[in-house]
């Protein structure tokens, strides 16, 4: 399933750019819940929650002009009523879905999700919510619906620091996990700054960017390099190689 975000410099949704992409998504999503600065200074993410005006012209403006489904991702407010009065208003908008961060604004990562107010919202809406935060094992999955009355669970550290999370037969070691992502990031040409991005969350949860392995990948500047350093240069050779042979059939 894949999900696409596209908004003009007044964070209106640029519907001309949209509509030929929505062909090759399952549905597209409006990112309200991002705090971080180069987001909330662009008038993006997190600063669209003070702007429920503006939320509702960008919802409405998407379900008018577009077939695809449409769903927003937003964080708590500074009261559980504020939160519940702001899920009501998007779910007039006609979205498909809200997916509720259990943290607000001025949260920080280590401070614990508040699952009873995304319970809240669970009770006041119709629509299905995703729920988020403090899930890092299987076993939370479960957890979470079962608190919050969701229907769905969204995970994003949990599954950066280490992808097997999804299995109900336990996590893999992370070193296994992260020589796989590393094959997987060649296979599929992934950009080279994603793939950096994900193992320095893993290498900053399970050890350290100050040894070796950390300033290596840093250091990194294309999929070659990790490849070297992991020790998959024979695998890279292979993958890239039957790359353009198969290029040069098209």
């Amino acid at each position: 399933m894949v999900f696409t975000s596209l908004v003009d410099a007044t964070c209106r949704p640029r519907i001309d750019a949209l509509i030929p992409l929505c062909k090759d998504v399952a549905a597209v999503d409006i990112n309200m819940g991002c705090p971080k600065s180069f987001s909330v200074s662009g008038g993006m993410g997190a600063a669209l929650l003070s702007k429920p005006d503006l939320i509702h012209d960008i919802l409405t403006t998407l379900r008018r002009n577009l077939n695809t489904p449409v769903t927003c991702k937003i964080r708590l407010l500074k009261s559980p009523q504020d939160t519940v009065e702001l899920a009501r208003r998007i779910e007039k908008t006609g979205v498909s879905a809200l997916a509720v961060h259990g943290r607000k604004v001025a949260d920080r990562p280590r401070d614990p999700a508040k699952w009873a107010e995304i319970a809240d919202v669970v009770a006041s809406i119709s629509i299905p919510v995703i729920a988020n935060g403090d899930v890092f094992e299987y076993d939370d999955f479960q957890h979470i619906k079962v608190a919050t009355g969701a229907s769905s669970v969204m995970v994003a550290r949990g599954a950066l620091w280490n992808a097997s999370i999804f299995s109900s037969h336990g996590k893999l070691p992370w070193e296994d996990v992260k020589r796989e992502y590393v094959r997987k990031s060649i296979l599929w040409d992934n950009d080279i700054k994603s793939t950096k991005h994900t193992l320095k969350e893993m290498i900053m949860h399970y050890s350290c960017l100050e040894l070796p392995e950390g300033k290596a990948v840093i250091k990194s500047e294309s999929l070659a390099d990790l490849a070297r350093f992991y020790g998959e240069e024979k695998y890279y050779e292979f993958v890239t190689h039957n790359r353009f042979l198969l290029n040069g059939r098209r």
